[in-house]
């Protein structure tokens, strides 16, 4: 496969411009300019188009097993597919929980059987239940990439030293679900106007911000890679970027909702604006741009979370908190940082392939010779409205009827079409 004349960007080197590549057995094999097509290969015409490498998210939920009625592994697989994703990390708060080997390589082989690379994150303790930490260094060696309770707070400070310290034995990062159930009463929305509105609760920016900060420097202390997932306050934005500055090996990711919208959502969009941890308000997520700008937070990651029709209908307080991402992730961030001069494109790509693959130690995000032929092409000033018409099995999302930019032609994963619109 040769794909010409589009407008490639690579994250890793920095490289920009017009090149075309060429493409054999699963690998890059090229990178240059006026490639000819010597053995009857197939060409794919990029011109106009931006080329990248297939994005990374580093946090998804697809229900399976368990929970296959809201999603499964194929059908998150094409959901990914179709937002640009080449490679995905799936949670552990599957039913079963990722705490067992069995489990684990379930999903592994199911991955296998889907179109992009499914990895899987084991949970760090057993059931999900905070008590008793999993085997981890047999959970790795049959192939989780890194270790999660996500969806709940590890608050065990004890535990979590000891979970730390073997993950940076085994050289993987460990994540961190951050909020204290004390201070939360109704979580899923924000505490401040909207829940004094509503008069449901909510859920204080302190709850995040108490476990960002035991995190950040128990991170220092132990020397492992922790991951402060889905930040969401403009406190614990500070205290990882505080915590960087005093050699803390922390990375942080944000979804695109945080950076898109505030508790205000809530009241327009009701249940499908209710996630965990919640939208806050304008300062918060100004914050969390200036943390992308200035690399405080390192990855973007949807934290794609499928929840079903009939349980999104429940009122506000039962309703479960979630929403999907992979199909709108790259528009929204073209549409809310690059349009608007906060990112460049090469940036927003760095969040979304490069940092990714670097901090997970995973193949690809970057498009050179020997490269994996992980590529998305698309078209950044392309405008479109978001419809109802999601490849995943879920449409719980607060962004159906909204105008974006940037569309996927192709996804290309081991230089296969995976997605071609």
């Amino acid at each position: 496969m040769i794909i010409k004349d589009g407008y490639l960007i690579d994250p890793k080197s920095g490289l920009e411009g017009y090149y075309d590549i060429e493409i054999q057995d699963k690998k890059i094999i090229n990178v240059g300019t006026n490639l000819i097509d010597e053995n009857d290969t197939d060409i794919i015409n990029a011109k106009g188009l931006v080329i990248a490498p297939g994005l990374i998210d580093v946090h998804v939920h697809f229900r399976e097993p368990g929970f296959t009625y809201k999603e499964d592994i194929q059908t998150g697989a094409k959901a990914a597919a179709k937002g640009g994703f080449t490679t995905v990390i799936c949670m552990a708060n599957t039913r079963p929980a990722v705490d067992n080997v069995n489990t684990l390589c379930y999903i592994l082989e199911e991955g296998k059987k889907s179109d992009i690379h499914v990895f899987a994150a084991a949970s760090v303790t057993k059931d999900l239940k905070g008590n008793e930490m999993v085997d981890m260094e047999e959970l790795y060696h049959h192939g989780a990439c890194s270790f999660t309770d996500d969806g709940l707070a590890l608050m065990d400070e004890q535990l979590a030293v000891k979970a730390m310290a073997q993950s940076k034995v085994l050289n993987v990062p460990i994540s961190f679900h951050e909020e204290d159930p004390a201070f939360i009463t109704n979580n899923g929305i924000n505490r401040g106007k909207v829940s004094e509105e509503l008069r449901v609760g909510g859920s204080p920016s302190i709850a995040e911000d108490i476990m960002v900060a035991r995190d950040c420097m128990l991170a220092l202390h132990t020397g492992a890679c922790v991951n402060i997932q889905h930040i969401s306050s403009r406190n614990a934005v500070e205290l990882v970027r505080a915590a960087k500055k005093l050699g803390a090996n922390v990375i942080s990711e944000s979804t695109p909702h945080h950076f898109t919208l505030t508790e205000d959502a809530v009241l327009k969009h009701g249940t499908l604006a209710k996630m965990n941890p919640p939208l806050r308000t304008a300062a918060d997520r100004e914050a969390i741009i200036e943390g992308l700008i200035d690399g405080t937070i390192d990855v973007i990651a949807t934290d794609h979370a499928p929840h079903s029709v009939v349980e999104k209908e429940k009122p506000l307080i039962e309703a479960p908190s979630g929403i999907i991402g992979l199909e709108t992730s790259l528009a929204l961030g073209i549409t809310y940082l690059v349009k608007a001069g906060r990112l460049t494109l090469i940036e927003l790509m760095r969040k979304m392939s490069y940092n990714p693959a670097e901090l997970y130690h995973l193949d690809g995000g970057t498009i050179e010779a020997g490269a994996p032929a992980d590529i998305v092409i698309f078209a950044p000033d392309e405008a479109w409205v978001v419809e109802n018409k999601f490849a995943s099995k879920a449409c719980n999302t607060p962004f159906v009827g909204e105008k974006l930019y940037g569309i996927v032609k192709y996804t290309i994963c081991d230089g296969k079409i995976v997605y071609n619109r």
